[in-house]
């Protein structure tokens, strides 16, 4: 729901800017959350904000259906392209939950960010602000994030949204999924023949 404002250069914020379609990508994804995970966690959780009704907001619902049902005793998945955890689902949904101790939470989402950095995923340390983009008022969430820049951060292109490039999106949901999917497989201690994202797909 465009935290666009977390792109902004905070020296003190560990942070991984990634080209989308660089192959090594989900590696590198992996190596920065395994930078940014607090020793003793026992749990994950991912919160794939966004909507699965308008192109450009949907990047966190795909990442959310690909991880969903993956490393069931690890890993929690809260968004999806069923379920979005949008504007209106965000707070019913995560109001009531009580994350356990030792958690670690990932959240996901698409961003309008500076020219240069169209196309790219962004790693970071800290929490979002949902909706703050398009002047939502939501609570905070993530210990760290993974921010999709599908959007230059131009007012005159927000009608954009609805028209972004699917492929895109779902390209980058991808690319996302497999980091955390690599990461929880390998922080755990799975098999590597463990598959890494789900068939529902």
């Amino acid at each position: 729901m465009f935290a666009h404002q977390q792109l902004k250069n905070e020296p003190m914020i560990s942070k991984s800017i990634i080209p989308y379609d660089q192959k090594l990508a989900p590696l590198f994804i992996r190596n920065h959350l395994f930078s940014l995970i607090p020793n003793g966690t026992q749990h994950i959780y991912v919160a794939g904000i966004g909507s699965s009704l308008i192109n450009g907001d949907s990047l966190g619902p795909f990442v959310g259906t690909l991880l969903h049902d993956m490393y069931p005793n690890h890993l929690t998945v809260f968004g999806s392209l069923q379920y979005p955890l949008d504007a209106e689902t965000f707070v019913p949904t995560l109001s009531g939950f009580s994350l356990p101790e030792n958690s670690f939470v990932i959240a996901i989402d698409s961003v309008l960010g500076p020219k240069k950095h169209v196309n790219s995923l962004v790693v970071q340390e800290g929490f979002i602000l949902p909706g703050e983009g398009l002047g939502q008022n939501l609570p905070p969430i993530g210990d760290c994030s993974i921010l999709g820049v599908v959007l230059e951060d131009n007012p005159a292109l927000e009608t954009s949204l609805f028209y972004t490039n699917l492929h895109l999106i779902y390209t980058m949901a991808q690319t996302i999924a497999r980091g955390i999917s690599l990461f929880v497989r390998q922080y755990f201690r799975y098999p590597s023949d463990q598959p890494i994202l789900s068939n529902r797909i």
